[in-house]
């Protein structure tokens, strides 16, 4: 499946584990397209906040069961990429979290 890079990256997870990986080891979270493959979020990461990617890790994040009064369903999947950037590089967007 062919998808432009604005398709690809979804929104940045921003949480408080998420923070303490951005500070130590330069890695930064996103939710992606479901369909999005490694190679579809590096050049989409590259293009997007021009810097230089070193590795990307993906996961599926299933939904947990929510439930509201006496009805009960599922929040849905989606899918995360961790994307650690090359030396001392960071994406602006980030840093007045």
């Amino acid at each position: 499946m062919r998808l432009h890079n604005t398709q690809i990256l979804i929104r940045p997870l921003i949480t408080e584990k998420n923070n303490l990986l951005r500070e130590e080891l330069n890695e930064y979270v996103f939710e992606v397209h479901a369909e999005a493959n490694k190679n579809q979020i590096k050049t989409a990461v590259e293009e997007l906040f021009a810097v230089k990617v070193t590795n990307v890790r993906t996961a599926i994040q299933r939904g947990k069961q929510r439930r509201v009064g006496r009805f009960t369903g599922y929040r849905r999947n989606y899918k995360k990429a961790f994307v650690t950037l090359r030396g001392n590089e960071s994406i602006d967007f980030f840093e007045g979290v």
